[in-house]
């Protein structure tokens, strides 16, 4: 039997870090923005007839070998920590290769590790017969992920992995709520740029230093988690009615509070290709996932997105990433 699993990464418009337990709950109407991108993550199993259990990353050009009578002891394997810790919990009863790759850059701040832990899932449960529903996907993901970081993980990257598409996640005491967002694909794949800026970013650092001020209640952590949070709900409506002046402006306002909320969002390196890209004609410009490396998102005008590509592309160590937005969230075959 073989079972193939691929879910997009995102790239996040608005809301980012608001969307951690509990943080949200001290901010009514938090919200989130992002929509899915055709770098998918992807997980294939390959059913065995003997009791071997091979785990194998394509990009990280890492595997290595166990057996069914072993898979408890993965809960503290290191190697491959995140996929370890999935087939831990799933505990398979057939021998298997499972191969894991994702086309995002690593530490691109796309929500790779994320759209993998999703993509898996779906391969493993699969593979368990569907021991679980669809709606246990995420939760299990976000757990999972947890105790490989080793903090509180954010939640959006799992519902644009699942979903698809253009999403507004909303946060409240009652839970987690995902809403779809209308919008024109091509008018979206016409306009954004997504420029890897060659250095890793670091989501874990600068979410978990965010999260200690705000816990230990400074009040202009506070007010800047506001901000984040009307700056979300605002783009979804922009993003709703296809006002890309509107986008503009609430990048251009947002980018600067971010920046107050983590002086590490971004690296000089990172600052020189913001400045490159507005002098080329980029609107606004959006620094994926926590930051400290990683992607950068560039709004241009309609026709603008090519002298914003070529003067990037410029630059050594940067990758223009190529891309489509994609309509659909994670899918699993079986033959």
């Amino acid at each position: 039997m073989i079972i193939e699993a691929i879910a997009p990464t995102r790239v996040d418009f608005a809301g980012g870090t608001i969307d951690i337990w509990p943080l949200y709950l001290f901010h009514p109407g938090a919200t989130t923005v992002n929509f899915a991108i055709s770098l998918y993550a992807r997980c294939r199993i390959e059913t065995r007839d003997d009791d071997r259990v091979i785990l194998e990353s394509r990009d990280r050009k890492v595997s290595f070998e166990t057996n069914l009578g072993e898979i408890e002891n993965l809960i503290h394997e290191e190697r491959l920590e995140l996929i370890s810790k999935l087939v831990h919990f799933f505990k398979p009863e057939t021998g298997f290769h499972l191969i894991a790759e994702s086309a995002a850059p690593a530490g691109a701040g796309l929500g790779g590790s994320s759209a993998l832990a999703i993509a898996c899932i779906g391969a493993l449960n699969r593979l368990v017969g569907d021991r679980y529903p669809e709606s246990k996907f995420i939760p299990i993901a976000a757990n999972i992920e947890t105790t490989v970081i080793r903090v509180p993980a954010g939640f959006q990257d799992y519902y644009g992995a699942f979903y698809g598409g253009a999403n507004s996640i909303q946060f409240s005491i009652e839970g987690i709520r995902r809403e779809a967002i209308n919008v024109d694909p091509l008018a979206l794949e016409s306009r954004v740029v997504i420029c890897y800026t060659g250095e890793p970013r670091l989501s874990g650092i600068n979410n978990w230093e965010m999260f200690k001020s705000h816990i230990d209640g400074n009040p202009v952590i506070f007010k800047l988690f506001d901000s984040i949070r009307d700056a979300a709900q605002q783009m979804r409506h922009a993003l709703a009615a296809g006002d890309w002046q509107r986008v503009g402006e609430i990048m251009r306002a947002a980018y600067p509070n971010r920046k107050r909320l983590a002086p590490n969002i971004t690296t000089p390196h990172m600052e020189m290709l913001v400045e490159k890209a507005l002098a080329n004609g980029a609107e606004a410009a959006k620094v994926c996932g926590a930051g400290g490396g990683g992607c950068i998102a560039f709004l241009c005008s309609e026709d603008g997105k090519e002298p914003v590509e070529r003067a990037l592309a410029a630059e050594e160590g940067t990758e223009v990433l190529r891309w489509n937005f994609s309509r659909d969230g994670l899918v699993v075959r079986q033959n």
